[in-house]
């Protein structure tokens, strides 16, 4: 008898009689671990990106970058546009390709800005220096594709500058009062003020040079004849007069990109996140499921009826999750109940435009500094 006993545990443990590994697909374990990121009470896992192309050669799975992959599975989805934001999920990508996209956003697409600031009379409380900084960082509602970037050696013109006029007095005894953007006024033909050439011209009839040199009036052009320049936002203070007290000069705008300037960047911000994915894995009813929907600050789960006095918590919001893990963070048993995830390759994209460019022309012109980027380095290589 234990002889056959033997031989009926050596036949029950033999290695034959193990499932063969699955070829072409992973299993649910290490599909979990290669697109989502798992967030346990804790703290996160499996956050680090699988690159190695062999990673699951074993298992007969190409891990590699295929342009062919890349082109079915990405996708652009517009979720909430408003004049200044956008909101939209970018599918199928690296975060490394989300981010070099959020910092192109950031610091490579171009705008207009203040950039010098001709002071004739200053007798306010607020500095030149501060005064200039404070209208350098004015949104200027101007299309930079329609004009060109100013060198240190060119001269001011009407496809490289705009000139805004400032000028503001308190009278005395008049009441102290803001001075605000919308005294910003644009001046189409140019600068106004004379440069102090040190002597006298020798004819009267000749033109007073400027600080510009331009050879039209920019409302003279198609682009602007129906389209004025001036600030985004006309109800930004740029100072406070008080009696006697007053403000005069001139401020030049130039294009420029945010990587030599914050007031260039065309976005207050520009960031993403993670698509959540929230799962039950277990059906939470009744008491339990009360308690599972007061747990959530942000309303992501919802009661259903289903009937004979039962009530069972559902997910309803999943998108609005920001994995803050209230929901778990009861013990053992809530961790068995609710899980919490990341889609590796789903990203949401949020653009906040500070009002120069529309966000989706912001995203498009993004696009096309990638796309030129890549081309760059295409050509550079041997």
């Amino acid at each position: 008898m234990a002889e056959k006993e033997g031989e009926e545990e050596e036949k029950k443990f033999s290695i034959w009689d193990l499932p063969d590994v699955p070829m072409g697909n992973l299993p649910p374990h290490l599909e979990l671990q290669r697109t989502r990121v798992v967030c346990n009470a804790d703290a996160p896992i499996h956050t680090e990106s699988i690159q190695f192309s062999g990673a699951y050669a074993s298992m007969g799975v190409d891990n590699s970058l295929r342009l062919d992959h890349f082109c079915n599975n990405f996708g652009v989805e517009v979720v909430r546009l408003t004049e200044d934001e956008m909101e939209f999920d970018m599918i199928g990508i690296d975060a490394a390709i989300a981010n070099a996209f959020r910092r192109v956003l950031i610091a490579e697409v171009p705008t207009m800005a203040i950039e010098k600031v001709l002071i004739a009379n200053n007798t306010s409380i607020v500095q030149d220096e501060v005064l200039s900084h404070r209208l350098g960082l004015i949104p200027i509602r101007a299309d930079p594709r329609l004009f060109e970037y100013m060198s240190e050696n060119d001269q001011s013109n009407e496809k490289n500058t705009i000139v805004f006029k400032l000028h503001v007095r308190c009278n005395k005894g008049a009441k102290r009062f803001a001075v605000y953007s919308s005294e910003l006024k644009w001046l189409p033909q140019g600068s106004e003020f004379v440069k102090d050439s040190g002597a006298a011209t020798s004819s009267s009839n000749s033109k007073p040079e400027t600080y510009s040199s331009f050879s039209c009036r920019q409302d003279s052009l198609p682009d602007f004849a129906n389209n004025p320049l001036g600030p985004k936002d006309l109800d930004i203070i740029i100072a406070k007069l008080g009696p006697g007290q007053e403000i005069e000069l001139e401020a030049h705008a130039v294009k420029g990109i945010g990587k030599t300037h914050a007031k260039w960047s065309p976005v207050g911000t520009a960031w993403y996140r993670m698509l959540p994915e929230v799962i039950l894995s277990e059906h939470v009813e009744d008491d339990v499921a009360e308690e599972l929907k007061r747990r959530c600050p942000v309303n992501v789960f919802d009661i259903e009826d289903i009937g004979n006095g039962k009530k069972r918590a559902t997910v309803a919001r999943p998108r609005a999750c920001t994995l803050c893990r209230e929901c778990i963070r009861g013990g053992e048993e809530w961790e068995k109940r609710v899980a919490l995830r990341r889609v590796r390759d789903h990203f949401i994209f949020t653009i906040e435009s500070t009002g120069a460019l529309p966000p989706e022309v912001l995203f498009t012109e993004a696009v096309k500094i990638l796309e030129d980027k890549c081309e760059r380095v295409i050509t550079d290589l041997p």
